[in-house]
């Protein structure tokens, strides 16, 4: 086991040495037998978990970017730092990290012990794939440097906070110009998107120019998008860059134009000013509710914060009763499947659960993880869905989310464990390395403090 190395004598490194220090601290504080949470003011994460008077974790001072090194294209990244702090960091010297999660508040920590995503992964895989070194607040109250090939590193992505967490972490960044260049290409059926998705992954590139950006939207079973993002530093056919942060709204963009243009920080962005379409629920899309409605305001943290209100005062619910309508199952999941499988699960979806836009993002994995082993070098596709079906009496019972599991898994695919899940425990270890994580926790966890992998995704602890 390797401890945490000493650092250089830096304002940065010091300030990040007494902030591990508070961690280590209030950890210490919390009484024995008590959930461990991170005090933190923002999540993305979509379960309800059981209340807990125990006080959080003090975190603060971890949420800033230690160093960036051009040279190396690397950075020295606290574990709570925020994408959008991190790329405000980085971009300035013509840097990004290898993926940006398309959430402005996703911390890179999160990012890493959750699974986060993006038009890159297909050729970078996901953002723990990119992490070379990193510190993490075991369970055992010490701070471990671990590295690819460390059993603790090695079983850390997926695990969500049950083995510890992230402190530091250094990763590898990429370089990027000032634009990138769009191409919205349609298609008519899952099948066809599912062998240009393949081609390219193989290739690329698309029609002789490169790829260096991939996703899509699914709109209707014969309307599906891929969009090809390629990094320029030339404007193009376009006499400036569009901007999705104002008036327009990006997802409509697939649908009305071939061709698009948008700075790179408005591009690792587009998705948030909206929360990919979600915004729509809170009338942001509304031309004339858009107009009165802050721009520093369209985002995703404050779309969540308004969807805490609603489920807090059950708003939604008692409108629906109001009106006379079925009750609603919230089903918000992201989930992936072999490209080969893509066709057959969204056939499958439209006829069981009929929820549309869902968005397409391909990825390859670079290697095997034991928490969530996706087939190193086989092309996938997340298909990531959110919002609510009017299911009636049964909701509470998550009949639609039940069938999803079960479906992905036929399918040999996966499912993200940030929302709700309802597996038992023997389907769960099962499919997400169980046994092995019982082993690491064992090791650096050994009286059980933190709350393991299965309680905190199933059991909602």
């Amino acid at each position: 086991m390797r401890r945490v190395r000493q650092q250089g004598e830096s304002d940065a490194w010091r300030e990040h040495a007494q902030a591990v220090a508070r961690l280590a601290a209030s950890y210490a504080a919390i009484p024995a037998g008590q959930p461990v949470r991170l005090a933190k003011r923002t999540t993305n994460l979509f379960r309800v978990r059981a209340a807990t008077t125990a006080p959080g974790l003090d975190v603060s001072g971890l949420t800033g970017v230690l160093e960036v090194d051009p040279v190396t294209r690397t950075a020295e990244v606290q574990g709570m730092c925020t994408y959008e702090d991190l790329v405000d960091a980085t971009l300035p010297h013509g840097l990004i990290p290898l993926v940006v999660p398309q959430l402005r508040t996703i911390t890179l920590g999160g990012a890493v012990t959750g699974l986060g995503i993006e038009s890159t992964s297909f050729r970078n895989g996901l953002p723990h794939e990119s992490v070379l070194e990193m510190d993490v607040f075991a369970g055992a109250g010490e701070v471990v440097t671990t590295r690819p090939g460390d059993d603790l590193f090695d079983a850390f992505p997926n695990s969500y906070g049950s083995l510890g967490y992230a402190t530091r972490l250094r990763i590898e960044l990429e370089p990027v110009p000032a634009y990138v260049a769009l191409r919205h290409v349609r298609f008519d059926d899952a099948t066809q998107l599912t062998k240009t998705v393949e081609a390219i992954v193989e290739t690329g590139e698309h029609d002789g120019q490169r790829v260096d950006g991939l996703d899509g939207v699914a709109f209707r079973p014969d309307e599906l998008y891929l969009t090809l993002a390629r990094w320029t530093d030339d404007l193009g056919e376009h006499r400036s860059a569009s901007d999705y942060a104002g008036q327009q709204v990006f997802f409509r963009s697939l649908q009305e134009r071939g061709t698009d243009l948008l700075t790179t920080y408005d591009y690792l962005w587009r998705w948030d000013t909206d929360w990919f379409w979600c915004s729509g629920a809170f009338g942001a899309q509304d031309p004339r509710i858009r107009r009165l409605w802050p721009r520093s305001l369209r985002r995703s943290d404050v779309y969540m914060r308004l969807l805490g209100l609603d489920r807090r005062f059950d708003i939604a619910d008692r409108l629906d009763r109001r009106a006379g309508r079925p009750q609603r199952e919230r089903v918000v999941q992201d989930i992936e499947v072999p490209t080969a499988a893509l066709a057959d699960f969204l056939t499958w979806f439209d006829a069981e659960v009929g929820m549309r836009p869902v968005w397409l993002c391909p990825l390859v994995a670079r290697r095997a993880w034991p928490a969530y082993p996706l087939e190193a070098g086989q092309p996938y596709v997340n298909v990531g869905f959110w919002g609510t079906v009017h299911v009636g009496p049964g909701a509470t019972e998550a009949p639609r989310n039940r069938a999803i599991e079960a479906k992905v898994h036929e399918l040999g695919g996966h499912k993200s464990l940030y929302s709700e899940a309802f597996y038992d425990r023997e389907t769960f270890d099962r499919l997400y390395g169980g046994p092995h994580l019982d082993r690491v926790k064992q090791r650096h966890d050994p009286d059980s403090r933190l709350t393991s992998l299965y309680d905190k995704t199933v059991r909602r602890q």
